[in-house]
């Protein structure tokens, strides 16, 4: 048996625009409610204000009163009086009323008949039921003798009656019409809203990213649609990227492996015939094997480098000494390079990064420089407030080059015959750029290539105490 549900869940079940249109026909029901309540209760205050003002202006003369006594004595009906109800109260409480329905005399008009009080205003039902608003004062002269001048608060009831229906109607017309207008704001207002909307849609089902938003003016649907704009070109962009990575690493890697599937598929053949390969063709065979292995191990790594997000990190960020991390990377370099000759100026400075990337990066950039530096050459590297500069005497790089060489699988066509796989220089760049860095290759006066990196500072760690 299921359970019914509960007004807010049946509300929040609704949708957007109509819990919208709701609400504004609520806050408007309970506006005009309380506005309605408000003017009925302040129309009916001054009603009676204005009646009880006429009660007590209205004040018979003498002459008038003592005719209405005699009409009393001698048992005849007294004549109402501009529309009041007159009625005449001795001090033992016997009365006399111009009406045919009498008025009880109650405490209060005895009291003024006895001259006890000067005189008293309230409401009372007369012999009929019906309300009555009376006003009793004191005749003047010898015979203790009250006059009470009275009026129906029927006369107020009905136009009280009146005026609550009037508002009850406009207040009908103005909750209906806000409802109406909240629905129309809604559904407006929306608009862009479901826009958005059906664009999340189509992309979900078509996985589309070319789609835009019309993204106009300042207002929050505005920059939502913008946001959404620029989140699918990102998802755009960054599927491109993974495409031509693909594509990339699916050409570099091909040669190596159709030389390494030559090479041991005549090793196979050597064993499966018989036929003895000659030792030392052999043993060149194998070097080959051995090199192609490991070429595309640096492949294997570079790509797990640049597939890398940037929001992961390998290690967590910590200050890391950058000029001793320079010596490795140099030491690393120099058993690449044994001839060359590495002239160095390192000052300290102190990094936030992960010290093996920055290592790799650095040992990248270096490694560059082995690549294209003449025999016997020098690298000069220097190392001076954060910006670490290594040039070679090589052959250069081409102006219209310059703008590729931090591209992935990018390769000079005057390094097509050197080993490597064009990832080292995308690894600086996405390193450096994950430490908050920059990284520049530029040609150098004189010849040869110069590479800049800048790499901001971090707090200077404080010396470690031995014992």
């Amino acid at each position: 048996m299921t359970r019914p549900r509960t007004p807010l869940a049946w509300f929040r079940s609704r949708p957007l625009r109509s819990r919208l249109a709701l609400l504004t026909a609520f806050a408007v029901a309970v506006a005009v409610a309380a506005v309605s309540a408000a003017c009925w209760f302040v129309t009916r205050a001054q009603l009676e204000g204005e009646m009880d003002s006429a009660l007590r202006n209205t004040r018979l003369d003498p002459g008038a009163v003592q005719q209405l006594l005699a009409l009393c004595r001698r048992g005849e009906e007294l004549p109402p009086v501009g529309g009041y109800t007159i009625q005449l109260v001795d001090a033992s409480g016997g009365v006399c009323t111009s009406g045919k329905a009498a008025i009880p005399a109650g405490p209060s008009d005895l009291a003024v008949a006895r001259g006890t009080l000067t005189d008293v205003l309230h409401t009372v039902k007369d012999a009929d039921g019906r309300e009555m608003r009376v006003y009793t004062y004191p005749r003047p002269g010898p015979t203790a003798l009250a006059v009470s001048v009275a009026r129906p608060l029927a006369e107020i009831d009905n136009s009280l009656s009146t005026l609550g229906w009037v508002l009850l109607m406009v207040s009908g017309i103005g909750v209906v019409g806000a409802g109406a207008a909240g629905l129309w704001v809604a559904r407006t207002g929306l608009e862009p809203v479901n826009r958005l909307t059906g664009a999340v849609e189509h992309v979900a089902a078509t996985e589309d990213l070319t789609v835009r938003i019309p993204a106009d003016g300042e207002d929050e649907i505005a920059r939502l649609s913008r946001a959404f704009n620029q989140m699918t070109a990102a998802l755009a962009s960054s599927r491109d990227r993974q495409a031509r990575l693909i594509a990339d690493a699916g050409h570099e890697l091909r040669t190596p492996l159709t030389s390494l599937r030559t090479n041991i598929e005549l090793l196979a053949r050597s064993e499966e015939t018989g036929r003895a390969i000659p030792p030392e063709d052999r043993r060149a065979l194998m070097a080959s094997v051995k090199a192609q292995m490991t070429e595309l191990a640096a492949l294997i790594g570079d790509l797990q480098e640049l597939a890398r997000p940037d929001a992961v990190r390998p290690g967590p960020l910590e200050v890391v000494p950058l000029h001793n991390v320079l010596r490795s990377a140099l030491d690393r370099a120099g058993l690449r390079g044994p001839e060359l000759t590495f002239a160095t100026d390192l000052a300290p400075w102190y990094v936030r990064a992960e010290p093996a990337a920055l290592e790799r990066a650095l040992v990248n950039v270096l490694d560059n420089a082995v690549k294209f530096s003449p025999p016997r050459g020098t690298i000069e590297v220097t190392l001076m407030r954060g910006e670490l500069t290594v040039r070679d005497h090589g052959p250069g790089i081409a102006p219209d080059e310059l703008p590729h060489v931090f591209d992935r699988f990018w390769r000079s066509p005057s390094a097509r015959s050197l080993p490597g796989s064009g990832l080292g220089l995308s690894i600086v760049a996405h390193t450096v750029k994950r430490t908050g860095g920059t990284v520049t290759l530029a040609p150098a006066e004189g010849g040869g290539t110069v590479a800049t990196l800048r790499l901001p500072g971090a707090p200077t760690p404080p010396p470690e105490v031995t014992a």
